[in-house]
């Protein structure tokens, strides 16, 4: 062999072989990937993934995506955190578009997305993987969401799982509107819910691909909700795990009080009401017996009718923030309203009919209320989780 062979083939071997691990873990195999999107998130970052990387277990990872920070995230995370896998983007892909981005590129059985400003104990992956190998069905599964601040206290995100009110607002077991709830073991036993919050959820990487990700028309916010809302469509579950718990901090990319904030979440859940509301009614009405075709038109006539009733309550809203002087709450929401109604997608009758044809009434829909749960909170106070855990959850 000549020294030029010699020194070529050794180029080609540290090439090949002696990529950083960081880049080795994108292509290996692993049980898990927690997956944490930052976006100027270096506070949190330095906060809490010490923690995260003191959980894992020999077949779980942590990879750090990034959605093109400027805080010096990315410097902090090679000087401090080199056993993090970091993935790097040249612009905001928003929530939505940062996940699919990094997640396409893993190969694990599970994925966990989880917020920066999550605080995790020792074990809390543990029974989420546990579940997830015991229950098949399962496509998504959570655990509890108590606040950082206040650790006995459920936390706004997401509670103790997601419900959703005939008019598409959802709630939480542990939160409606903005009362939260103590944590005194009243849901400790696992249970499947409507949705799971996006601060920390588990799914099927399988599941993941096939329903395309999380919809990046979204940006942020209620995404993981129209996910969810997917994945029973599709015949999974979404299980709150109450033996796992993790604390959020909250507000970490957005403020509550933000108008942008407003806007998507106005915008989002129409967007999501669209989408998923017609196949599940009509769902219902097959199940009661009606053919087919007739399933398919009923559901269409009443999704429309509830989403023209949700608009009506939103522009409602939106005069209340004009009387009371909150301009750049009125112009979110009107500019919500008008960005619907600018996009194309429709589900359209074949599309439903090809559902029901696929699922027939093997699909449940577990966590959609009949109530409207924005007068029940108000008539009811402090008493409105009481009354909730009297009534129980609806499945379609």
């Amino acid at each position: 062999m000549t020294a030029g062979t010699a020194i070529f083939c050794l180029a080609v071997f540290f090439i090949k072989f002696a990529e950083p691990d960081n880049e080795r873990r994108y292509h290996s195999r692993m049980k898990t990937a927690i997956v944490i999107l930052n976006w100027n998130g270096k506070k949190y970052l330095e906060k809490f993934i010490p923690g995260v990387l003191r959980s894992l277990g020999p077949d779980d990872r942590l990879i750090v995506a990034d959605n093109a920070s400027s805080d010096g995230s990315v410097e902090l995370l090679k000087e401090r955190f080199p056993e993090a896998g970091t993935m790097l983007f040249s612009r905001n892909w928003g929530y939505t578009g940062g996940y699919n981005r990094a997640l396409m590129e893993l190969q694990a059985e599970y994925f966990i997305l989880l917020n920066s400003d999550i605080d995790v104990p020792e074990g809390w992956i543990r029974p989420l993987e546990q579940w997830m190998d015991s229950h098949p069905e399962c496509g998504v599964c959570a655990p509890k969401l108590h606040s950082c601040s206040d650790r006995n206290m459920f936390e706004y995100a997401g509670a103790a799982g997601g419900l959703i009110d005939r008019y598409g607002y959802p709630y939480c077991r542990g939160r409606v509107m903005k009362r939260v709830e103590e944590d005194r073991g009243q849901y400790d036993t696992p249970e499947n819910v409507f949705w799971a919050s996006g601060a920390c959820l588990m799914i099927r990487s399988e599941l993941y691909r096939k329903l395309g990700g999380l919809d990046e028309k979204f940006f942020a916010h209620m995404e993981e909700i129209d996910l969810c809302w997917r994945v029973q469509l599709l015949g999974y579950k979404v299980t709150v795990v109450p033996s796992s718990t993790v604390y959020h901090v909250g507000g970490g990319s957005l403020p509550n009080d933000s108008p942008k904030k407003l806007y998507l979440n106005y915008r989002n859940n129409l967007l999501m009401l669209r989408k998923n509301l017609a196949k599940t009614l009509a769902l219902q009405f097959y199940k009661d017996g009606k053919s087919r075709q007739e399933s398919v038109t009923l559901g269409m006539k009443k999704a429309r009718r509830t989403i023209f009733i949700r608009m009506l309550m939103d522009g409602a809203a939106c005069m209340v923030y004009l009387f009371t002087l909150k301009w750049s709450y009125c112009k979110s929401v009107i500019k919500a309203h008008h960005d619907f109604r600018k996009t194309r997608d429709r589900v359209t009758k074949d599309d439903i009919a090809a559902f029901l044809k696929r699922s027939g009434k093997s699909v449940s829909v577990t966590g959609m209320s009949d109530r409207w749960i924005v007068p029940a909170a108000l008539f009811y106070g402090k008493n409105i989780f009481r009354r909730l855990m009297s009534d129980g959850d609806n499945s379609t």
